[in-house]
């Protein structure tokens, strides 16, 4: 498996960022073939969408205020936070922990980095039309069948750092069941699926970079994916709070810890 960064100049709100980045590949001698994934960051389709606010233009609310002050977050970013999350869970020093789109993430995917002064850069509106465009548009233009990847990073409960995550998917499957194979050993797996795009987001953050490097996209060739037309579902890759092993076990927890606390003398 091969992974190709793609570096572009800085792009600009409302310009067309596919078109940059097909002008890069040519600029890189790189070409599609059958089975390539193209690989953006959210950042690039967001900018080219306009999804960037300049936060002097936000008015915070008393609960956006609420909220800045107990966990030391700008107001205006907190507003905005309000107004993209699907719901506002908790939070620590300078993040609050968000739902949207059936995922946890922090800020609701509100990002100051990469960002003019004084901006931030929101999620763009649907990743996974956005993903198809940009495969339709690929596959009518040169011919080839593509897979498009949208990603953003995020981090794991208990762990330093970031990794991948996927937030839009067209063209392959982002998915592998396993479950009803065997192991080396004979057993059969019982629980075991393959979360593929969100591996693939990781492999190509490590070529990305999440600072100056200017490599928005990834080319990646050869990867171990299933490739489909078929639209894929936007809950393929979701499990719900009450089937999440962290949501539930953080919740008896919190429950226990209550309880070790009324014991203590």
């Amino acid at each position: 498996m091969q992974f190709f960064p793609i570096h572009t100049r800085l792009i600009k709100p409302k310009e067309d960022y596919l078109e940059i980045i097909l002008e890069a590949m040519k600029a890189q001698s790189l070409t599609f073939e059958d089975g390539d994934i193209l690989i953006l960051s959210e950042k690039i389709v967001a900018t080219s969408e306009g999804r960037i606010v300049n936060l002097k233009e936000v008015k915070a609310s008393p609960r956006a205020k609420e909220l800045a002050k107990k966990y030391y977050v700008d107001e205006k970013t907190v507003e905005l936070v309000l107004q993209e999350a699907d719901e506002v869970l908790s939070g620590v020093p300078r993040i609050l922990l968000t739902l949207k789109n059936n995922m946890l993430m922090p800020n609701a995917g509100i990002d100051h980095s990469n960002a003019p002064s004084d901006h931030v850069i929101l999620l763009p509106k649907d990743p996974w039309i956005s993903a198809e465009k940009a495969r339709s548009k690929i596959m009518k233009r040169f011919g080839r069948r593509i897979g498009v990847l949208i990603i953003d990073s995020r981090v794991m409960p208990m762990r330093m750092g970031t990794i991948g995550l996927a937030l839009g998917v067209a063209g392959f499957e982002p998915m592998d069941d396993i479950r009803g194979r065997d192991d080396l050993y004979g057993k059969m797996l019982l629980v075991t699926l393959r979360a593929v795009a969100d591996d693939l987001a990781s492999a190509a953050q490590l070529v990305m970079g999440e600072a100056n490097e200017s490599n928005p996209a990834v080319l990646a060739r050869g990867a171990p994916v299933m490739m489909t037309d078929r639209p894929i579902k936007r809950d393929s890759m979701y499990i719900s709070p009450d089937e999440c092993l962290y949501i539930r076990g953080f919740e008896r927890w919190n429950w226990g810890k209550k309880d070790r606390k009324r014991e203590m003398p």
